[in-house]
């Protein structure tokens, strides 16, 4: 089990205690691997007329760490012919876009994303536009190939110029390592044969904004069509949207609408996106997807790390039991391909929602789904 780290494209590692594989190796009798590999500039920026790999140099450490896996992993007991990679957030993004990447075939077996997906990558011209807004902070005459790490971090704080904020970098449809975008507009057919499982919190925006400050500092009903429209990163009506959500939810206070709207407008978009495609694309792919929901403690974005390898601090009982049922279906799934419930088609949309009573669902948050899907899904930084 190969575990890939998130924090988007930009930041992260595998050394936080977090991602201890110890626990799960031992729960599982499986051997696990955490990989670092260049992130931010260092990965991803696109320079393709002066280093043709740029933009996607992130992406072939992890596919030069799978072929590591491939040719020595038998040393430490494990199958090369049997090897699942799994990872949340940026990490599960970085799966799925392996999973359009030529290079990365047959590296792999199974896939488990977890509250990550990337459903397009960046076009090209963006990239470029990205590329020369970093150049600009990085200063007139420096070479990045040479500059100190240092002054590459420090530019990139330059402003994206098509998001707004820090400059984004993430893989490039450069059309020589990538060659279409991960699911757009389909599931990429070189890994409708590899099982898949994907997976999100129910709450997942609760780790994304601090309490002291706008949008969550001062929410009143009164302000939240306001708050919420920047923050769901589709544009569609926040009034309307608000309405809908207090009809449904009519106990709620603003806060927890808050989480249910934005989760589900920016947060879960991508992985219903990605499952929907699995599933509409026939045998093989539509027979080997799957999709689980963390409810438990009202979970929030990178909550299923901690329970998927046993390194909750001081558990409660509680606490412990998810984490084992969540080691002991990520472990059955690697072994076997099928994580123990029914698949996710366009009939049924089985999901398992892990919780205090784990069960199987059809359709969890139908309305909300279907709610959403009256706009397209553009995936930030596309």
């Amino acid at each position: 089990m190969v575990y890939f780290h998130g924090g988007a494209y930009s930041n992260g590692s595998v050394g936080d205690p977090v991602n201890d594989g110890a626990k799960l190796a031992k729960r599982g009798d499986v051997v696990v691997v955490t990989v670092n590999h260049r992130l931010n500039a260092l990965g991803y920026l696109y320079l393709p007329e002066r280093y043709p790999d740029s933009g996607n140099n992130g992406q072939l450490d992890l596919v030069a760490a799978l072929q590591w896996v491939q040719r020595n992993i038998a040393a430490f007991g494990g199958d090369p012919r049997n090897v699942t990679v799994f990872g949340q957030s940026g990490g599960g993004a970085k799966i799925a876009t392996l999973m359009a990447m030529p290079a990365a075939a047959g590296l792999f077996h199974k896939a488990i994303t977890m509250s990550g997906q990337q459903v397009t990558a960046s076009g090209p011209l963006n990239a470029a536009k990205r590329a020369e807004a970093f150049l600009a902070a990085l200063g007139e005459g420096v070479d990045p190939a040479t500059a100190p790490v240092e002054q590459l971090i420090a530019a990139m704080s330059a402003t994206d110029p098509i998001l707004g904020g820090g400059v984004y970098m993430g893989p490039v449809l450069d059309m020589r390592n990538l060659l279409r975008h991960p699911f757009w507009p389909d599931a990429a057919p070189q890994s409708n044969h590899i099982p898949m499982m994907l997976g999100n919190t129910v709450m997942e925006t609760r780790a994304f904004y601090s309490t002291e400050k706008p949008p969550i500092a001062g929410l009143t009903m009164d302000n939240l069509a306001e708050r919420i429209a920047p923050q769901m990163r589709v544009d569609i009506e926040p009034d309307w949207v608000v309405a809908q959500f207090r009809e449904r939810y009519p106990d709620a206070a603003a806060l927890e609408l808050f989480h249910r709207i934005v989760t589900a407008a920016r947060s879960w978009r991508g992985q219903v996106e990605e499952a929907e495609a699995r599933a509409s694309a026939g045998s093989p792919a539509a027979d080997r997807t799957w999709v689980y929901q963390l409810d438990f403690e009202d979970a929030q974005h990178t909550d299923d790390i901690a329970l998927s390898f046993g390194t909750v601090v001081a558990p409660t009982a509680a606490q412990q039991a998810m984490s084992d049922s969540v080691m002991d279906a990520f472990v059955r799934f690697a072994r076997t391909g099928n994580p123990g419930w029914p698949t996710y088609d366009l009939a049924s949309r089985n999901t398992m929602v892990f919780d205090n009573v784990s069960r199987v669902e059809s359709n969890p948050r139908a309305w909300e789904r279907e709610l959403f899907s009256r706009v397209p899904y553009i995936q930030p930084g596309s």
